[in-house]
């Protein structure tokens, strides 16, 4: 490369690098920065579908082949952490606003919870799980067995619990799913064979930097409103924000119980890979056509997806300390005894 263009491309280079440098604070400060400047949430927001295609692009980009190979073959765990993911969750979910009667009282409600519990885990759910020191192996193989699914089991619930609530029929959400999944392999398939794995891991930090900004760009996009909202009724807004919380650390502490005796450390990587559902996805495939209290919510839910991972770094760090002893103790006494 001509010294002018190194020159030129140097300084955004180690921007990129020292924002992937910073993990999980900057993951939590995108949320704070999207709701402070509300108008580029109405400039950015016809463009959450790119976002999100590129969002999954790094991500598939990044696919360790090996680890996943490594894992596929064992795949007893990584197909039951897949069917709570898009069975089990979505079918309690869907129970529940059933039972409750959500769906004739607060149908926008019930559509976003619904699209929520549907959706896959978000594409960047294996990049937090690194941050925080996690198995990111293990969610990165569950996340693109779950992906796989996504067309097909959202076609099926939005038939069974959605029924004339989208403006988008069920086959045709699927095929729009596929549709985007499909390009986002695609185009991470072109980049990998043009640049190769090394370079990308290479690249790692100043790709992680590019990540988050990106994520900006979806966070900004989808909480343009949330200013004016919280003004006009702060009262649903905020009971929005804490919905959302509780539906976040419910799904976290349920997957982690359920999974326990995989142990802690790993329980709780699967616990956020759940928690973290790729809402991005759902709106990219619905075009955004949404009422404003399905965008509202998803609003919420943008400040438990990117505060969370830095409020549990104490207990991943812990965990991980712990698990990492129990490893050291296990191998220590073989040496022992042989």
């Amino acid at each position: 490369m001509p010294p002018v263009l190194q020159n030129i491309f140097a300084l955004p280079l180690r921007g990129l690098t020292w924002l992937g440098g910073q993990g999980t604070r900057a993951v939590a400060a995108v949320v704070f920065i999207a709701l402070a400047v509300p108008p580029l949430g109405a400039l950015l927001r016809p463009y959450v579908t790119e976002a999100i295609i590129v969002l999954l692009c790094i991500s598939f980009m990044r696919v360790d082949l090996a680890a996943l190979t490594g894992h596929l073959r064992r795949p007893a765990l990584v197909a039951t952490a897949t069917v709570w993911t898009m069975i089990g969750v979505p079918v309690t979910i869907g129970l529940i606003v059933h039972v409750t009667g959500l769906t004739a009282r607060a149908p926008d409600l019930a559509l976003a919870l619904m699209l929520q519990s549907m959706a896959s885990p978000m594409m960047a759910a294996p990049a937090l799980a690194a941050l925080m020191g996690l198995d990111a192996t293990l969610v990165l193989v569950t996340l693109v067995s779950a992906t796989a699914l996504v067309p097909f089991t959202a076609s099926l619930f939005a038939s069974l619990f959605l029924d004339g609530m989208l403006s988008i029929s069920p086959p045709a959400l699927g095929l729009k799913l596929l549709g985007i999944l499909a390009a986002s392999l695609l185009a991470a398939t072109v980049i990998r064979q043009i640049f190769g794995a090394a370079a990308i891991q290479r690249h790692r930090q100043p790709i992680d930097g590019f990540n988050i900004v990106i994520l900006l760009v979806f966070a900004t996009a989808i909480m343009g409103d949330v200013a004016s909202d919280l003004v006009a009724r702060p009262v649903s807004t905020i009971g929005f924000a804490a919905l959302a919380f509780a539906i976040y650390f419910t799904l976290l502490a349920v997957t982690t119980l359920l999974f326990r005796r995989i142990g802690y450390e790993r329980a709780l990587a699967l616990g956020l890979m759940v928690s973290q559902r790729n809402l991005g996805l759902m709106l990219a495939a619905t075009a955004g056509a949404l009422p404003p209290t399905t965008w509202l919510y998803f609003a919420m839910t943008q400040f438990p997806i990117h505060l969370a991972p830095y409020m549990l770094m104490p207990i991943a760090r812990r965990l991980t300390a712990r698990a990492q002893a129990s490893g050291a103790a296990a191998t220590g006494g073989k040496a022992a005894s042989g």
